[in-house]
């Protein structure tokens, strides 16, 4: 019987090696996975690669991840949001790297890891410090330069709905990164508000299919009749 579904907080983050990969899904708070970014602070990985819209707030969270210095490079579109402090003082200090990446491009980049596309050609960040060093092609009298697509070794997810075989559907504009997180991930791991019953989701509100999912874990809150 198929049933993905775990009992705990140790559970959901066994295995997560040193040196990981990680795509964090979330537009700021908006469908950020939380509880299993404090679960994977308590697991203890180190010298990660975080790959997130934005590079935390504050002293919760991603920010806390990488004040405690187990963060070695953050890939994101908005390094300097709200109470960006943690980021900027490691920065200066020379303490993190960073990757700026176009928000539809880091996007797209992990759609294409889904979906098995190596790379793509885009004409983002063309005539931009982001184009140095990359794959130039002029396209119909366009240029364009080369992006790779963005595997993650660990996919951490915030779901609305989940059944045990891993299906998922979430809550308005926390769908966000989501689903091109788990596409694109080795290991998919889900904090989500509700588990129902296998079939219990129509087939046509199933965001993510559960192929897509390795691991849920219940993190209730919420009410699911207001979906």
């Amino acid at each position: 019987m198929i049933n993905k579904i775990v009992q705990s907080m140790a559970d959901a983050m066994a295995g997560i090696k040193d040196g990981s990969t990680v795509l964090l899904a979330g537009f700021g708070s908006v469908g950020q996975p939380n509880a299993l970014i404090d679960g994977l602070i308590e697991q203890g990985a180190k010298d990660l690669t975080v790959a997130a819209n934005n590079a935390g707030s504050g002293h919760v969270g991603l920010a806390r991840l990488m004040e405690l210095g187990r963060v070695r490079k953050i890939i994101c579109s908005f390094p300097r949001s709200s109470d960006p402090v943690v980021f900027e003082t490691l920065y200066r200090a020379g303490q993190i790297e960073l990757e700026i990446v176009p928000q539809g491009t880091i996007a797209e980049r992990m759609r294409a890891a889904g979906a098995g596309v190596p790379a793509f050609f885009t004409a983002t960040g063309v005539g931009t410090k982001m184009a140095v060093g990359k794959e130039h092609r002029e396209i119909d009298g366009r240029t364009y330069i080369l992006e790779n697509a963005l595997y993650g070794d660990v996919g951490l997810v915030e779901a609305w709905e989940a059944d045990r075989w891993g299906n998922l559907t979430y809550k308005l504009a926390g769908r966000n990164f989501n689903p091109v997180v788990a596409m694109a991930s080795k290991t998919t791991i889900v904090q989500t508000q509700h588990v129902v019953g296998l079939g219990d989701l129509h087939p046509d509100n199933i965001h993510t299919p559960g192929i897509f999912v390795d691991r849920v874990l219940h993190i209730p809150y919420g009410d699911p009749g207001s979906f």
